[in-house]
């Protein structure tokens, strides 16, 4: 199982300013149920780390008698992840597929964040989460449902029109838009038990730091995905550079408040 690295799961077709999102991200503010996790010592290891950001976080929560592993499938995003937290005390970085994790069991926590909405088959992907955790570990998954995004104001119609578009190019590639409402039967199917569901949906709200960056990440989608998609058939290019540049004229003046909902799961192996 694999992303697809030329397609839409390439974490290469991100700009720079969605790189900078992935950068600006923290354990607190971005998985806060894994936060409240973290422990002293504990052995985690986060797949679908990207540049690292989070990862870091889960290092120096677990601290140097901790081990953390970031991995993901994309070799330059790990070099990033590597150049940026050298010499953060027990954590290292690796080029590795959701489809073939650590097979060594050892790990406390398994988490991914934001991963399986890029999967072809996201119910495999939580199998394999699932598999690399101990026997008593924990798997805890944070993921989008696309479908239930809110906007105030309601943005311009060009970036509805835009979003209605990359929804449905997103399902017509084989992905699942709605992950975070079956992040539970996912892990369920895995063997996992004790399962729970909790609310992290990311807020967004005018008055708040970096809020018009943070807004503006569909216009940067627009940018980085548009002319993709143009490519692919869904729409013309100068229809989504229309809507990248009026929804961040939104974003700078207009925008009130939007709130990706988001779910987090955390379920335990057997022992």
């Amino acid at each position: 199982m694999t992303k697809d690295k030329t397609d839409i799961g390439s974490k290469t077709a991100l700009n720079g300013k969605l790189k900078n999102v992935l950068n600006a991200r923290t354990l607190a503010d971005s998985f806060p149920l894994l936060a409240q996790r973290m422990k002293t010592g504990l052995r985690v290891l986060d797949v679908g780390c990207g540049t690292g950001a989070i990862t870091r976080g889960i290092a120096e929560a677990v601290g140097p008698r901790g081990r953390t592993v970031g991995v993901d499938s994309n070799a330059a995003l790990i070099a990033e992840a590597r150049a940026k937290h050298a010499g953060t005390p027990g954590l290292t970085f690796d080029v590795s597929d959701v489809g073939s994790l650590p097979a060594d069991q050892t790990f406390d926590i398994v988490a991914a964040s934001r991963l399986l909405v890029w999967l072809p088959d996201p119910g495999a992907g939580m199998a394999s989460l699932a598999g690399a955790v101990r026997p008593g570990g924990t798997v805890l998954v944070a993921d989008y449902n696309h479908d239930k995004i809110e906007w105030s104001p309601e943005p311009p119609d060009s970036m509805k029109e835009f979003y209605a578009a990359y929804l449905k190019w997103r399902s017509d590639k084989g992905l699942d838009n709605a992950v975070a409402d079956r992040l539970s039967a996912w892990m369920g199917d895995a063997g996992l038990r004790d399962i729970r569901v909790f609310p992290q949906h990311e807020e967004m709200r005018r008055g708040l730091p970096d809020f018009e960056a943070r807004a503006s990440i569909w216009a940067d989608t627009a940018a980085s995905r548009g002319p993709q998609m143009a490519r692919d058939g869904y729409g013309d290019p100068k229809a989504w550079k229309r809507a990248e540049s009026e929804y961040r004229h939104w974003a700078a003046e207009e925008a009130i408040s939007i709130r990706l909902y988001m779910l987090a799961a955390e379920g335990v192996r057997p022992e």
